[in-house]
């Protein structure tokens, strides 16, 4: 990571506890395919994957809220392990309620990443607001951190390292990675 972040951003991401992310334009590039019978396609990034596993594994919750509904994140939440999802919410404030009493958090402890106007209202609530630098300018305006990467292309797992490392687990990771000699050992 190459961004310096201030001291009031490493306050901030040492307390998170739950990270809610948008979909379209944050885990994905924001475009849609259509295939020829109407179905969507959505591209994902790997680096988010493994961003999201790694938080996980030092107790940090996740989950999605989507103004969308699709099999295709159904399938990806899931595979990720995400610990909640919340498709179709046209107001997202209701799910950012609902997360809030289910993990037993304070608005300061929660992180969301968002990129459109549909995002502001849980963004301006939450203690760590983080933008794509894809976003449109009024939701960079009051982001706390925009990510180098776009929407898509491991902008998430930008802002997990970021709060991994103000939660001083970073170094252990890569120590993890530099020793294991299998796979299977840094899963465990």
């Amino acid at each position: 990571m190459e961004k310096t972040v201030s001291l009031d951003l490493i306050e901030r991401a040492k307390k998170i506890k739950l990270l809610i992310l948008d979909v379209d334009g944050v885990l994905t590039d924001g475009k849609l395919i259509i295939g020829p019978s109407g179905e969507f396609c959505k591209t994902f990034h790997v680096h988010d994957g493994l961003g999201i596993a790694l938080s996980k594994k030092f107790g940090l919750k996740t989950a999605i809220i989507t103004g969308r509904t699709s099999k295709m994140v159904e399938f990806r939440a899931n595979e990720l392990k995400i610990d909640a999802l919340y498709q179709g919410q046209s107001n997202k404030v209701h799910a950012l309620d609902k997360l809030q009493q289910e993990f037993h958090v304070n608005l300061d402890e929660i992180a969301y990443v968002g990129d459109d106007l549909i995002d502001l209202p849980v963004m301006t609530r939450v203690g760590l607001a983080c933008a794509v630098p894809n976003a449109v300018c009024e939701v960079k305006a009051r982001s706390h951190y925009i990510t180098a990467a776009h929407g898509g292309h491991g902008a998430v797992r930008q802002v997990i390292e970021m709060i991994l490392r103000a939660q001083g687990f970073w170094d252990q990771i890569i120590s993890d990675y530099t020793q294991a000699k299998t796979f299977e050992d840094i899963e465990q």
